[in-house]
């Protein structure tokens, strides 16, 4: 509707108004947060959870309409169909800018429960959105390096530890979880560093989903491969959202069975996690090829 103004008159557009949509909604759900905290009872506080998700789906779908205002996207989706909100996912994704959590809020509203992230810890004092994300019982995380872990293994099991308790309350609403298994936005000096196999992605890391299955594996109805592929702006995407400068957003979400994970076996036999990690390696490897073929059959420029 605005895409005629100047990138940089969107860009001024959309920032205000994005900002405006997360300090509505960020406000009702940290007014959440608190009565959860006043009114510690399971059955209340899984009601106003109901209300808060309805906010953050408020957010998504306010998100689309400041895009279709400032821009003209065109969004290639593919995979949404066999999809339900009344059942319980584990989402994994390729990481590609900070656009990521609004394309896929967005696109997945409408079809499975409102994601939930696990977040670093640093990120609850970020304003407004730290306390809004904490309101939705967003998981924060002490991530522990692999260095730390060598050298003190009983930190994976505190580390589980804290997964679980975190995921307990997801076994009361049917819930999406999302992991980027990547652990970080692909940028090709990454890739680069980390001498990754693949073309258009960095190695993948199992240990965030072994927590996750062994918190809720027995729950999760199916996991989800979604693959987010922005074919003409691999670059800065967030601020070429903002300019009106995205055309197309490409999403494929493959429905796969939920891993079996023998807890005992995997973190304590190396044999047992290179078996479960060589599962994710095959996935990274069909997702490197599937962008792979979807740059080759998109004709756009950078």
């Amino acid at each position: 509707m605005l895409s005629f103004l100047p990138a940089p008159v969107l860009y001024v557009i959309s920032g205000l108004l994005l900002i405006l949509n997360t300090f509505l909604c960020t406000v009702f759900l940290i007014s959440g947060g608190v009565l959860k905290l006043i009114l510690p009872f399971k059955p209340i506080q899984t009601s106003i959870t109901k209300v808060l998700n309805k906010f953050m789906w408020a957010w998504a779908s306010g998100n689309g309409l400041i895009l279709k205002l400032t821009s003209n996207i065109e969004w290639d989706v593919e995979g949404l169909d066999s999809l339900n909100k009344n059942s319980w996912y584990l989402v994994i994704c390729n990481h590609v800018s900070g656009f990521d959590i609004a394309a896929q809020t967005y696109v997945l509203r409408n079809h499975i429960p409102m994601l939930k992230f696990f977040l670093k810890r640093e990120l609850i004092f970020v304003p407004f959105m730290g306390l809004g994300c904490w309101a939705l019982d967003m998981p924060f995380m002490n991530r522990t390096s692999s260095a730390k872990l060598k050298k003190n293994p009983k930190l994976r099991g505190k580390d589980l530890a804290t997964t679980r308790r975190s995921c307990e309350k997801f076994k009361r609403l049917p819930t999406s979880i999302m992991n980027y298994v990547e652990g970080s936005r692909f940028t090709e000096e990454k890739r680069e560093r980390q001498n990754s196999p693949y073309q258009h992605l960095l190695r993948p890391k199992a240990a965030g989903i072994a927590f996750a299955l062994s918190a809720m594996g027995e729950q999760f109805s199916q996991v989800l491969n979604m693959t987010l592929v922005y074919p003409d702006t691999p670059n800065d995407t967030l601020a070429k959202a903002m300019s009106g400068k995205l055309k197309k957003v490409v999403v494929r979400i493959e429905a796969l069975p939920v891993p079996e994970i023998n807890d005992e076996r995997y973190f304590k036999e190396s044999e047992y996690r290179v078996e479960f990690q060589r599962w994710l390696n095959g996935l990274w490897a069909e997702k490197d090829t599937q962008i792979d073929e979807i740059l080759s059959n998109t004709n756009y420029s950078n």
